[in-house]
């Protein structure tokens, strides 16, 4: 029986480079080998043209690269683009440009599906198949780059896990491919402009805190009435409100970073004078902002988009007390591109 070959872009470039010693080789081969793998985004080791063909040989004979395969791309009348993206394995994943007039972000996505349970997440309806390895997130970004270039005429700027999965039930792989994004060896990008967005999940939260992570933390709220946010997240009855604050004063104190709260406004849910009186006194607790989110259906009437008259009820509250709110109208939605609607209607 073959034995599965390694995806050789598991290998650290100390190892690499050990590899080749161990092959009567010069450490050097497994820098320009790296080099090859990440900055240069190498799909096959015939690509590696500095390298000699035996050499090549070698590598495929014990490694493989797994990477990606944008599958399917769809273009928005808004400009937004959304990739079906196929694994080595065959399973698919989605990732989105957003473009505005002086910037493109990608979100992008960090499980198969998601570990969560929201109820208004078309994502959340896909079970949790696995894991998205570090490589496999870099690619996404990757592929989004070249698309940022080739339509937008300039490179990524920005990039957001909002894509599928709860990127804190991926920890290591997620922060792997976050110092792989920021490494000059990678990407180079900047952590300020990266956006890690959480249901909550209040110990891997100080475990972010206590790493020291340098990017920026979202959380999806969506209530702070505990009653309310365990009906529509149904897992955050083992994750209390008090817990989250708790978890998330912690990384204030440890970061000094402000927090995004993303919040969608439902009619007959969240709606009412009682939940804007709890978001502020939430928002009180840290320095934050907070992003109003406007829903988008996912085929069933259970969520409804609030009226505009509760929105602005919302605003004028936070604004009253000196929070900094704004409202986000969705990108992409057409192409089922939008927040909570990835949910592989391609696979």
């Amino acid at each position: 029986m073959e034995i599965e070959k390694k995806d050789i872009r598991a290998l650290s470039k100390e190892q690499l480079r050990n590899f080749f010693v161990s092959h009567g080789d010069q450490p050097f081969r497994g820098n320009q080998v790296y080099e090859w793998l990440w900055s240069k985004g190498a799909h096959h080791f015939e690509d590696m043209t500095n390298v000699s063909k035996e050499t090549r040989t070698m590598l495929a004979q014990n490694f493989v690269i797994n990477h990606i395969q944008v599958d399917t791309m769809q273009r928005s009348s808004d400009g937004t683009v959304k990739n079906a993206v196929r694994l080595h394995d065959g399973l698919v994943v989605e990732s989105v440009l957003i473009p505005t007039n002086t910037r493109t972000t990608a979100c992008v996505s960090s499980q198969v599906g998601c570990s969560l349970d929201c109820n208004f997440c078309a994502t959340a309806r896909l079970k949790r198949m696995r894991n998205l390895e570090p490589a496999e997130i870099y690619d996404q970004v990757i592929a989004i780059d070249k698309e940022s270039k080739l339509y937008y005429n300039h490179p990524l700027s920005n990039i957001v896990f909002m894509g599928m999965g709860e990127p804190l039930m991926n920890y290591n792989n997620v922060i792997k491919a976050i110092e792989m994004i920021t490494s000059p060896e990678g990407l180079g990008m900047s952590p300020k402009r990266i956006t890690l967005s959480t249901s909550g999940v209040p110990k891997m939260i100080k475990k972010l805190a206590d790493n020291e992570v340098k990017f920026k933390l979202a959380v999806s709220l969506h209530s702070a009435i505990d009653e309310i946010r365990s009906r529509i997240m149904p897992f955050t009855v083992n994750f209390p409100l008090a817990d989250l604050r708790e978890s998330l004063e912690y990384w204030y104190q440890k970061t000094k970073s402000k927090i995004t709260y993303e919040y969608v406004v439902w009619k007959d849910i969240n709606d009412n004078e009682e939940s804007i009186a709890a978001l502020v006194k939430f928002c009180k607790y840290v320095p934050c902002k907070v992003n109003l989110i406007e829903y988008n259906p996912i085929d069933d009437g259970e969520f409804q988009q609030a009226s505009e008259v509760a929105i602005a009820a919302y605003i004028e509250a936070l604004a009253a007390n000196d929070i900094v709110a704004k409202v986000r109208r969705s990108r992409g939605k057409d192409i089922d591109a939008a927040c909570g609607q990835l949910a592989n209607k391609e696979a």
